[in-house]
Parts: C-alpha cells; structure tokens; sequence
C-alpha cells in the first residue's frame, strides 16, 4: 500500500497553484488587449487578484509551521514559472525556449537547497 501524502503538505501547494493561476490572468492576460484602456485594465486586474489572495494569504497561513516562510516562497517560484509558462503558450501564443527551461531548472535546484536540511 502506497504511501499517503499528509494534508497539510498537499493543501498549501494546491491553494498556491490556484493563487498563481489567478495571479497570472491579472498581471499578464491583459497582454493581449493592449488596446484597451489602462484604468479598466487596472480595476479587472485588482479584482482579479483580490480573487489571488483569497487563496494565497490561507495557503501561506496553512503552509507555515509544516513548512518554513522561505520554503513556501521558493514553492510558490515554482509554481509561478509552471503557471506562467503554460499561460504565455496558451493565452499569449508565445515559444519557450532553452533559456525558460535553464531558469526552471535553477528554481528546482533553489527549493533543492530550502528543503536539504530535511534530507
């Protein structure tokens, strides 16, 4: 029987992964209408991220104690990236390239060196 992961690691990475989807609408959906105007643009994005912190303020109030305000900042780069990267193929219709993956690939190393005391 496999091993079953404790809620209170699974909750704050989901919570922040629904965060950062909304995060990201808000600071880059916009992108593709660049001519709408820059007040309009500006109250949807604030609306959208009051829906952001709803889930990231409890994520990181749930997170904290299992894991340390630093680690929770580096999972959230994480998961940023992750989100990001599929929006801007998605949404902004743009390539990722070697550099992206060069950048995933030290945040990977950065959440490395945050957990590596609980190796």
């Amino acid at each position: 029987m496999g091993r079953r992961m404790s809620p209170s690691l699974v909750t704050p990475i989901l919570l922040l992964c629904v965060s950062n989807l909304f995060m990201t609408v808000a600071w880059y959906g916009h992108l593709k209408y660049p001519d709408a105007p820059m007040w309009k643009v500006v109250l949807v994005s604030w609306g959208i991220a009051f829906v952001e912190y709803c889930f990231a303020v409890p994520a990181n109030r749930l997170g904290y104690g299992t894991f340390t305000a630093g680690q929770l900042k580096v999972i959230q780069e994480v998961i940023t990236l992750l989100v990001f990267a599929g929006f801007s193929v998605v949404w902004l219709g743009e390539t990722l390239k070697w550099n992206h993956a060069a950048a995933f690939g030290c945040l990977v190393a950065a959440v490395g060196f945050m957990f590596a005391d609980r190796l």
